[in-house]
């Protein structure tokens, strides 16, 4: 009996050296999840075991040490989840491994090949579609829409002491007709740039000012407003006034609504309409005319170039025209029994009864862990602790083999009895 109790012990110790080995042949694998071997004795019927065996292989899912790699497609995970992929046939895989790269088709895949899963981004400014399912994400090579304005903003800091224009009438040609010239760049439907001018002129009636817009693309007003000003300088309504001067309609909130014609001149949306805002502008004893705070929400066409993955996840574009736009965002998975997943090898598993359901959310969010862009988790081995370990796996394997020649002793001794 003997025998077969040091032939279990000879062959749990080599199990134990095998787990011990992989640990130590996968320490710089990104990712990987260290093992351990648990034991059991066996009995049949007597007090006297019948040996050992091996009772299972338990993986360690505490987290491996983040290293900075500066890549735009590494993404070190730390804490709870994994990264959910799949294969061409629709197999779900999950992985702690964050070394992503593009394929052939930009798909966004792990270095065997498999999709990264995520929530898409679409419409128009683009936003995560995060109640939608998760598909595997894709880094798109298509050009960024034309945005046209629709809305404009100008602080304008006006000068209580300006003196009013020396010629009544308006022209753009003369600077006597007006005190001081800006222009908003704005852009038609199409993404051509438009230099809205706008031209201030004091009125003759205190705390008043008349603003004409000019299309610099065509040389048509855009409309023309007045701003009224209370006594201690704040503006306090903006009027749209018709060809004449009189006024159309009236706000207390500094908006006026002006409209670029540019239909007829290259085909893009005729008298696109503009909500202008002034909100915050002044008119004080400045000493000069300034303007500040020029914004709008247009943008031209622009093309892909470049990409990053940030820390909750999202993939964000940058484009040409300077703007950019969400692509996507990875997605995590957890389980109430991570020790229950299956491996498969190529550092992924797969979910069985044992573990449980994935859950599926967003890193930050809940239970789930957090991401970092631009680093790798290492593999959580101890090399000096497995290096420990394997000197108590040869002592054993060594006792086992004692235990085999000293039976063989004896039952030598036995055989050569007279």
């Amino acid at each position: 009996m003997s025998f077969s109790q040091a032939v279990s012990g000879l062959g749990a110790a080599s199990s134990n050296l095998d787990v011990i080995g992989n640990n130590i042949a996968n320490s710089a694998t990104a990712g990987f999840k260290s093992s351990t071997i648990a034991f059991a004795d066996m009995f049949a019927g007597s007090n006297v075991g019948l040996g050992t065996k091996v009772a299972a292989v338990i993986q360690n899912f505490n987290d491996g040490a983040t290293t900075t790699t500066s890549r735009g497609l590494d993404v070190a995970l730390s804490g709870n989840g994994f990264f959910r992929m799949t294969d061409s046939s629709g197999g779900v895989f999950y992985s702690r491994n964050g070394q992503l790269t593009l394929d052939a088709n930009r798909n966004l895949v792990n270095t065997q090949g498999l999709n990264v899963t995520g929530y898409p981004a679409s419409g128009s400014p683009a936003t995560i579609q995060s109640g939608a399912n998760p598909v595997a994400l894709r880094i798109p090579t298509e050009q960024m829409s034309a945005r046209a304005t629709t809305t404009a903003g100008l602080v304008a800091n006006l000068n209580s002491t300006a003196p009013t224009p020396t010629v009544a009438t308006f022209s753009t040609a003369n600077a006597d007709s007006y005190n001081k010239k800006t222009t908003v760049t704005v852009f038609d439907s199409q993404g051509n740039d438009h230099a809205l001018d706008m031209y201030f002129a004091k009125d003759t009636t205190s705390n008043s000012w008349t603003v004409r817009s000019i299309d610099g693309a065509t040389g048509t007003s855009a409309g023309d407003f007045r701003m009224a000003f209370d006594t201690s300088g704040k503006l306090t309504s903006v009027s749209k006034l018709d060809a004449s001067g009189a006024v159309v309609s009236s706000t207390t909130d500094g908006t006026v609504g002006l409209t670029l014609n540019v239909g007829g001149a290259n085909g893009a949306v005729a008298n696109q309409p503009i909500n202008l805002s002034m909100l915050g502008s002044l008119q004080q004893n400045t000493g000069a005319i300034t303007f500040d705070s020029a914004t709008q929400d247009g943008y031209a066409p622009g093309d892909l170039t470049s990409y990053t993955i940030n820390n909750d996840g999202t993939i964000t574009g940058s484009y040409s025209n300077q703007k950019t736009q969400l692509l996507g965002q990875i997605v995590l998975a957890s389980f109430s029994n991570p020790e229950g997943l299956q491996s498969q090898g190529d550092n992924v598993w797969q979910a069985s009864s044992a573990s449980g359901q994935a859950a599926v959310g967003l890193a930050n969010t809940g239970t789930f862990g957090s991401l970092t862009a631009g680093a790798l988790e290492s593999s959580n081995v101890d090399m000096s602790k497995e290096l420990v370990n394997m000197i108590v796996a040869q002592r054993n394997y060594q006792a086992n083999a004692q235990t085999i020649k000293t039976q063989d002793q004896i039952l030598n001794t036995l055989v050569n009895l007279r």
